[in-house]
């Protein structure tokens, strides 16, 4: 049961008015987001009989949105949330409907490529609820801490509850079920979420200079790289760790029991999220995303023992539960770096590169841990996550002074100036 002190905390986080609001609606669609690859891959192997067919048109939806999920970023920085969830919602169900029906006439594979990699315009719903925290508590560094935290472990519940949920879709229903369920629950909540208007953050005031106008992309600023490359190795450590414990459990004769170990990684992530928030930052974010990733190389430590180890599931659930409990405090920490590291007209975008590195990572991570486990012995793979997590740490340590460096130029502290009251910065994940 979650203790008082934790309950309290949270529930003073929800006593601004409209956050109730656009937490709930914002969550459909992440819901929505986490059901797509499992739904995706069911519904091809069941129709098409080949899983690999299953994971190339996958993969071709990672790269695509890899792609515009910065696009789109660039787009809400400059236009707004309304106006750009909106348009990219409606949209997303055009391709989503023709896949379905490529699917159910028979059409050529290519269609299949065609269709899944142009729904890369979803609206980053769990990006525009950290703006719009940020937006209420601008005053209150505490609060957004808190905040940021708890977006944390509503991801991971997402990513525990989806997955489940699409599978029983799919299964007791028709092989379309989760995808019409996931685009229905996607485009609902970003509707719903852009009509939370109270609570949008406002656009940021229009550069004054040509120079400032020009500002390139935000990779650009050399923290912002660090962290990518960071975070392209966590995503091998997220990729790596589902395909290994899938292949584990096979060797074991429980694959069914997979599903509930990789519950345990997100439930240990989503659980040091929400503790995570109620302690009271004493260092330096860059100080804070070290500490993270070094415990982040040493948790991965535990299924590698417990797989080289021949240990059983039971074992192992206890090993990937602590694992994944170095998970959010890191990527809570490295989402506060990019706000402070950016301007504020490039919050969205910089963001979306952020998770973009993470997507890529764990795309690759996959691959790699199938390759692994096609020709080595069970648990071996293993290896892979805690490599990638050591790999983390080492670029972390690597690029340490750039994301040491906090302050902003005089640009961006001027572009936030209290001159407007209701500014605020955005962020994108």
């Amino acid at each position: 049961m979650p203790s008082p002190a934790l309950l309290a905390s949270y529930r003073r986080l929800f006593s601004a008015p409209g956050a109730a609001a656009f937490t709930l609606a914002g969550t459909l669609g992440r819901i929505a987001l986490s059901m797509n690859g499992v739904s995706l891959v069911v519904l091809l192997a069941e129709r098409r009989g080949s899983y690999a067919l299953a994971g190339t048109v996958s993969a071709a939806g990672l790269v695509t949105g890899a792609i515009g999920m910065p696009l789109l970023g660039r787009l809400v920085d400059r236009y707004g949330q309304s106006r750009v969830a909106v348009p990219a919602a409606l949209y997303n169900v055009v391709p989503l409907l023709a896949l379905l029906l490529c699917v159910r006439l028979g059409a050529p594979d290519w269609t299949l490529y065609l269709c899944w990699a142009a729904c890369a315009a979803a609206p980053n719903l769990g990006g525009m609820a950290r703006a719009r925290w940020a937006h209420l508590y601008r005053d209150d560094p505490a609060a957004r801490h808190l905040a940021n935290s708890f977006e944390q472990a509503l991801d991971e519940l997402c990513f525990m509850a989806g997955p489940v949920l699409a599978m029983l879709l799919c299964t007791t229903l028709a092989p379309e079920a989760g995808l019409l369920t996931a685009g229905t629950l996607g485009t609902v909540g970003a509707l719903l979420f852009a009509a939370q208007r109270s609570t949008e953050p406002p656009l940021p005031p229009a550069p004054a200079s040509v120079k400032e106008r020009a500002h390139g992309s935000p990779l650009r600023v050399p923290g912002l790289r660090v962290l990518v490359l960071t975070f392209l190795a966590t995503g091998m450590v997220f990729g790596a760790t589902e395909i290994t414990t899938v292949a584990y459990a096979d060797a074991l004769g429980h694959k069914a029991a997979a599903g509930g170990l990789l519950a345990l990684v997100a439930a240990g992530s989503c659980a040091a999220g929400l503790l995570f928030g109620l302690l009271t930052p004493r260092r330096a974010p860059g100080a804070r995303f070290l500490i993270g990733a070094g415990a982040m190389a040493g948790v991965l430590l535990l299924p590698l023992a417990a797989g080289l180890g021949g240990a059983g599931l039971g074992v192992l659930g206890v090993a990937l539960f602590a694992a994944g409990t170095a998970t959010a405090p890191t990527m809570v920490t490295g989402m506060t770096l990019v706000q402070e590291l950016l301007p504020q007209r490039q919050f969205n975008e910089g963001m979306a590169v952020a998770v973009s590195g993470i997507v890529v990572g764990i795309s690759a991570g996959a691959a790699l841990a199938g390759t692994l486990a096609e020709h080595a012995a069970p648990g071996t793979g293993y290896a892979l996550p805690a490599s990638a997590a050591a790999l983390a740490l080492l670029i972390a340590l690597t690029g340490r002074r750039h994301l040491m460096a906090r302050k902003q130029p005089p640009a961006a502290r001027k572009e936030q100036a209290p001159e407007n009251p209701e500014r605020t910065v955005s962020a994108s994940v």
